[in-house]
Formats: C-alpha cells, structure tokens, sequence
C-alpha cells in the first residue's frame, strides 16, 4: 500500500460507506409507487450511484484538484438523494421509518467526505508551504552568489 494506506479507491472509508448508501437507496427506490418508476425512482438511484462513482473517480486521477473536484461532486449528490428521500416521505410513498437507515448512511457519508476534503486540502498546504519554503531557499542562496 502507499504511504498513507490508501493504494485505490476501495481502500476508503468514505467508498465503502458511499457503496452501502447505493445499495439502501436502491432498495428504498423499489419500494416507491410503480408511477415513480422513471421519475423520483431513477433520481434516487441516479445521485446515489453519483456519491461512490466521484468519490472513485476523483481518486483515480491523482491530481488533488481534481480529486477535490470530485468530492465536491459527490457532496452535491448527497444533497440530492437527501432531498428526494425528504420527497419520498412528504408525498407518502415511504415512510421517514423506511428511510431511517438510509439518513443515517447519509449522515456518515457527508462525514467521511467532508474528513477527506481536510485531508487533501491540508495536504496541499502543507506541499504550498514546502514549495514556498523552497522557493525562498533559492531566492536567497542567488543573492548570497550574486553578492559573494
């Protein structure tokens, strides 16, 4: 494994927890009326499914910019599945017992997502402070040649 544990995507707390999300919401989505087949159904579905697949997305790619792109993806598609499961209860089609689990795993998703937004944000200050530190070594070993 790479220095911090995490040599794919699958290695993150914040995947797993996003791929047992996925799964409740297709089970709530089967529970909803069959008129909500093609609409409310496959939103839920939709955005659920969006949550693991930026997450493994924006860790494939390497680059923090992007990876933090990606995360931020998968936090608006939180928002989504949070607001079509709100409808769900609101119209009757389920009850908020039935989605109980569901917000839980949201709740705990938003969580690890945002922990490992921190992450990567700390990370590329720390590397912005090294650069920095860098770059100041230089200016000043030029002008100590210039000078000398």
């Amino acid at each position: 494994m790479g220095a911090n544990g995490i040599q794919s995507f699958r290695d993150l707390d914040a995947w797993k927890v996003a791929m047992d999300l996925t799964v409740l919401a297709y089970e709530t989505a089967k529970r909803l009326p069959q008129s909500e087949r093609y609409q409310l159904s496959s939103q839920i579905r939709r955005a659920a499914v969006s949550v693991p697949s930026n997450i493994a997305e924006g860790q494939s790619y390497g680059s923090d910019k992007r990876y933090l792109h990606h995360l931020r993806i998968a936090l608006g598609s939180l928002g989504e599945l949070s607001t079509q499961m709100e409808l769900a209860v609101r119209l009757d089609f389920v009850t908020f017992t039935d989605v109980e689990a569901m917000h839980k795993q949201l709740s705990r998703t938003r969580q690890l997502l945002f922990g490992l937004l921190r992450t990567i944000r700390r990370r590329r200050l720390a590397q912005a402070a090294k650069g920095a530190t860098l770059l100041t070594t230089a200016f000043w070993l030029l002008q100590i040649a210039i000078a000398g």
